[in-house]
């Protein structure tokens, strides 16, 4: 596989290129209006391939749109253990195996000694996870998403409430999609394309 898919680029750049549908994007006025939607699309309708773009994080919007909770606790934890674990048999290896010294009649390798640089590789491993994880898991960096195409997308960031349902949702139809949100309160929903 090439590095540089030349005419995957041509076709984002080429401004004649056939356009694709990619899914509805609708703006709510509120949190509560954008919660309430969100549950009735997923609870009520059985739509599953949902997404929310807020200003400020929303209390309870995962549980709306059936979002699982993430992996990135457990992979923190196993990479934190790691960093422990380098830490202890590091200690060891040098002090009692490669290079063993008495000194003052310690012990070649010792728990107590051994804490800091434990604490610290626990944490130094567990903070590269977490930034990594989440980078990896939420796909990022990710400089283009089709919902950029929304006309009110900027306002995500500023104070727009946005629902977004993908195509690829096994309920989806463009025209009823867009006018079931339009029916939950949308103040405006679009069909984009990618």
């Amino acid at each position: 596989m090439a590095l540089l898919d030349v005419q995957g680029l041509k076709t984002v750049l080429d401004p004649n290129a056939p356009k694709q549908l990619w899914g509805v994007v609708a703006e709510f006025e509120n949190e509560e209006a954008l919660l309430k939607a969100g549950r009735a699309m997923h609870h009520e309708h059985g739509y599953t391939k949902l997404d929310a773009m807020t200003p400020f994080p929303v209390h309870g919007i995962e549980a709306a749109l059936g979002i699982p909770r993430s992996i990135l606790g457990y992979i923190v934890i196993c990479i934190g253990l790691t960093g422990t674990i380098t830490a202890i048999l590091l200690q060891w290896w040098t002090g009692a195996v490669d290079y063993p010294l008495v000194i003052a009649g310690k012990p070649l390798f010792a728990f107590e000694f051994a804490m800091p640089i434990m604490f610290e590789l626990s944490v130094l491993f567990s903070a590269f996870a977490c930034v990594f994880g989440m980078l990896a898991l939420n796909g990022l960096p990710n400089l283009y998403h089709p919902t950029m195409h929304f006309s009110k997308f900027g306002r995500a960031t500023d104070d727009g409430f946005l629902l977004v349902v993908e195509k690829n949702d096994p309920k989806f139809s463009a025209v009823d999609t867009q006018q079931l949100l339009m029916n939950l309160g949308a103040s405006s929903a679009e069909i984009v394309e990618d």
